[in-house]
């Protein structure tokens, strides 16, 4: 285990894992929180008797889609943000 790796104990649906990562146990904790939090959320839209492994696929592409969501976002921001510096700029070189 590298020095920064640390381990912690989560359980994500129902089932115990230990994960070891880069990062703060608390972190990994909250992450699998997340995780399990939308697995229920998709398992509570299904009819019943719907196997771990669909939750879990569905479940990740939800996850994928608030990511995808959010990085589109945040180019969106960025480009608005870098649009209105270049306005600035071209207002400032116009007055001096």
């Amino acid at each position: 285990m590298d020095n920064n790796d640390s381990l912690a104990r989560v359980s994500i649906f129902g089932h115990e894992y230990t994960v070891k990562a880069p990062a703060d146990s608390t972190y990994i904790k909250n992450i699998a929180e997340y995780v399990d939090t939308k697995m229920r959320e998709v398992q509570e839209g299904m009819p019943d008797g719907q196997s771990t492994e669909r939750i879990a696929i569905l479940a990740a592409m939800n996850i994928s889609d608030e990511l995808f969501t959010n990085n589109k976002n945040n180019e969106n921001f960025s480009s608005e943000v870098e649009n209105k510096v270049q306005s600035l700029i071209e207002i400032i070189d116009e007055n001096i």
